[in-house]
């Protein structure tokens, strides 16, 4: 498992199949680690006429000063060469917490463990050991993360807010056959839950595909019951990353998702199926070791509501289509800081951000890791 800032340099941005890549290279250490981050910011919009920022997750609160997060990881690392155990356990306590955590787990308002499980590895004669993780793990889904200094802009994306779950609670079973496929499949309690709400579990599964140093083509499936006490009603999906770099300093992300979910009551028509589509693209660019632009634009149709009817201040709806355009300059000139500028450009088909259809919101952020 890599440290949680290991990423903070965009041009080493992985996904999750190469970061395991990384942990198995790392494991070998076999040394505790501790890691972490402490990351404040500032969120302003046009339409300001409330102190939230409509559709948004860690940069919803507008005209604010926020505590976003102190995350402190431990790292255990097991030997994937020897029949051997590790375990993993990431604690959150800050503004992003109240919105990742998930239900059965309450490390109160502003606390969450969004990753805390062990690790069995069993080894294999090409060196790479098959893993079997228990416990809350991040998701499989998309290319950003959780933790934000990983990620090429500051503010989440719409797929990562809407489309995607945080994480998973079960177990997870994960080979790399070679240095260029690599595989995971798990079984968990739902979407975001610690505690199963119903009597079904969900089965997520991922296969990752470098054919080259730099490239990574990564195809996600999901089907699972996702309401409370309604095992009948399956969500289902899948999702397609590709990512390649052009050039020593420049990167290249594309993701499309797709899914829907079986008529139930929880859905804004209960009386018919919901499905919705989204894609996005990021274009990273460093131009010297301080100094980095990302720029990221993304696309939801949620063409029955599914996804956002009532969520982070979007009305109740049976159809919404809306999409953003991103831009954030990545600051390092501070040792171990990263300093954040973003300004962001939302469009919706309704008039959800305070009677329009569009906002612009500009935020800064600083990230200290450790």
């Amino acid at each position: 498992m890599r440290s949680i800032l290991a990423a903070i340099s965009f041009l080493g941005l992985a996904s999750p199949g190469l970061a395991q890549e990384a942990g198995d290279s790392a494991s070998r250490s076999r040394r505790p680690a501790i890691s972490g981050f402490a990351e404040v910011s500032y969120a302003y919009t046009s339409r300001g006429d409330a102190d939230a920022i409509v559709g948004r997750l860690y940069d919803r609160f507008h005209d604010e000063f926020v505590l976003n997060a102190l995350t402190i990881g431990l790292d255990l690392p097991y030997d994937v060469t020897t029949l051997s155990a590790g375990a993993h356990a990431e604690v959150v306590y800050g503004q992003n917490a109240s919105v990742i955590k998930s239900a059965g787990f309450d490390l109160g308002e502003q606390g969450d463990a969004p990753q805390l499980f062990v690790t069995l590895n069993v080894p294999t004669a090409d060196g790479h050991g098959v893993q079997l993780k228990l416990g809350r793990v991040p998701t499989l889904m998309g290319l950003e993360v959780i933790e934000t200094p990983n990620n090429p802009n500051w503010s989440e994306g719409s797929q990562f807010i809407y489309l995607e779950n945080f994480t998973n609670t079960g177990v997870s079973v994960e080979h790399k056959f070679s240095d260029r496929v690599d595989a995971q499949l798990r079984m968990f309690n739902g979407w975001d839950l610690v505690k199963d709400n119903n009597t079904r579990k969900s089965f997520m599964g991922r296969v990752g595909w470098y054919p080259r140093e730099g490239t990574t083509v990564a195809a996600v499936g999901f089907v699972g019951p996702e309401q409370a006490d309604d095992p009948s009603a399956d969500r289902y999906g899948g999702e397609l990353l590709l990512g390649t770099r052009l050039g020593a300093h420049t990167l290249i992300w594309l993701q499309a998702d797709v899914g829907g979910e079986e008529a139930n009551p929880a859905l804004p028509d209960p009386a018919r199926d919901a499905a919705w589509y989204a894609v996005g693209a990021w274009l990273v660019r460093d131009f010297s070791p301080t100094v980095g632009l990302a720029l990221r634009g993304d696309y939801v149709d949620d063409r029955d509501g599914a996804r956002t009817s009532g969520v982070l201040g979007f009305p109740a709806n049976t159809a919404h289509r809306f999409g953003s355009a991103t831009a954030t300059l990545n600051l390092r000139s501070w040792p171990g800081l990263l300093l954040r500028p973003e300004v962001r450009y939302d469009r919706s088909g309704l008039a959800v951000y305070a009677g329009a259809q569009d906002q612009l919101s500009l935020a800064l952020s600083a990230a200290y890791g450790f």
